[in-house]
């Protein structure tokens, strides 16, 4: 039986959530950065009307207001972010088991063996205005009978809208688009492979397959038989997650940092975050590490192991300060520029663990109880409702975030 397998795409979806959040923004050219005022940062994500005007991922903020003038920029808002894909995947799940996460707003899911298969162009359209209707944004979505020809299918037309790439049809329809729209053809892969003559995926179809291999090793055999439909990869169940080795969030400031005042807010407002996204993925921190960039670019970077495994703001700003004394002080004379504070040794928060038997959990367990009421209320009133004092002063933009791994929850809400 043909596999039936679909790739959901959200449509520019930090942007989109920040409409669905507020819907007078509909309709208006806007991204999420960082600071409009300073023009620092980044676009981390833009709207359809921004990107018609030019505004591109990833270009510095200045640039995009030059393109853009009525440019309307948003500051960056993950625990909203994170709460609309939890919401996503538990419409996605009400479908199928078999649903592997493909970071924050893309996924695979595979409906062969449900009461669904039978036509995945109408399931496909059914999640769509479900999505629309329950959540106020637009997905886009691929049905085919690999996984990589789905998501081609979910990049092919934009927005809200849903492409099907069958066994019948995919030669003509694939196998015309650009060898570089194939899942890990990166931008020296397609350098190496227009120097071989191969520029479509239906050139790429067509190669020798042991020549692949031989320039490629495995790489060149997987992507030989990607192009010709030829795939064993299956969508791993919902459940079925590794916990990952790190979570973690990086800033490059708006200007240098060059008093331990300036890097420690900086510092406390990364640990929030980090924290506050350990918790909902329901996992604890064993150790932390610290990445310090200098004005010049130099980097350092060190880690140590916590006292006892967290997933609390205190404790990593406390790990995170200590590191910050090892590594850096003002009497360096070395300006800082950027941030990056990693939770690493992760393990779930239902795990055992060994105990200290000389300390005194129950502190650790109020300010776990209170943070998580910090949650509820940044949740229901945005994260800047209820703020640490010592971040009040923080001039800072925070551009990027830096995940080592996308994951799911462990468990649904």
């Amino acid at each position: 039986m043909e596999k039936v397998i679909l790739h959901c795409d959200a449509n520019n979806f930090y942007a989109s959530v920040e409409c669905a959040k507020n819907p007078a923004l509909k309709g208006y050219a806007l991204a999420v950065g960082g600071d409009e005022e300073r023009r620092s940062g980044i676009i981390l994500a833009k709207s359809n009307e921004a990107k018609k005007m030019g505004v591109s991922t990833g270009e510095p903020i200045w640039q995009a207001k030059q393109k853009c003038p009525d440019l309307l920029i948003l500051p960056p808002d993950f625990s909203a972010y994170v709460k609309y894909s939890n919401a996503l995947f538990k419409i996605y799940s009400s479908y199928t088991d078999k649903v592997e996460c493909f970071g924050l707003d893309e996924c695979w899911l595979d409906i062969s063996d449900t009461r669904f298969g039978c036509d995945g162009k109408a399931v496909a359209d059914e999640i769509r205005a479900r999505v629309k209707k329950e959540l106020g944004i637009t997905i886009s979505v691929g049905v085919s009978f690999t996984k990589v020809f789905a998501k081609l299918g979910s990049d092919f037309k934009k927005p809200d809208a849903t492409t099907v790439f069958d066994e019948n049809n995919f030669k003509q329809t694939v196998w015309k688009l650009p060898v570089s729209d194939l899942l890990m053809v990166g931008r020296q892969t397609t350098k190496f492979f227009a120097n071989v003559g191969i520029r479509t995926i239906g050139d790429l179809a067509k190669m020798s397959r042991t020549l692949l291999k031989g320039k490629l090793g495995v790489v060149g055999e997987h992507l030989h038989d990607y192009a010709n439909g030829v795939e064993i990869d299956t969508v791993k169940n919902y459940y079925d997650h590794d916990i990952p080795s790190s979570v973690g969030n990086g800033s490059t400031a708006s200007k240098d940092m060059v008093t331990e005042s300036e890097a420690s807010s900086l510092i406390v407002t990364l640990c929030e975050s980090v924290a506050t996204r350990l918790r909902q993925y329901g996992l604890k921190a064993c150790g932390i590490h610290l990445g310090l960039k200098s004005n010049e670019f130099k980097y350092a970077g060190k880690q140590n192991p916590l006292h006892t495994p967290t997933n609390t703001s205190t404790d990593l700003i406390n790990g995170a300060l200590g590191l910050l004394g090892e590594l850096w002080s003002s009497d360096m004379d070395i300006p800082l520029r950027a941030i990056t504070v990693t939770a690493i040794n992760l393990i779930s928060s239902d795990e055992g663990y060994q105990q200290n038997f000389f300390a005194d959990d129950e502190p650790t367990l109020k300010e776990e109880n209170l943070e998580k009421s910090v949650d509820k209320i940044r949740d229901k009133y945005g994260y800047n409702s209820i703020q640490r004092g010592r971040t009040l002063t923080n001039t800072f933009t925070t551009d990027k975030i830096v995940d080592d791994k996308e994951f799911r929850p462990f468990k649904k809400n």
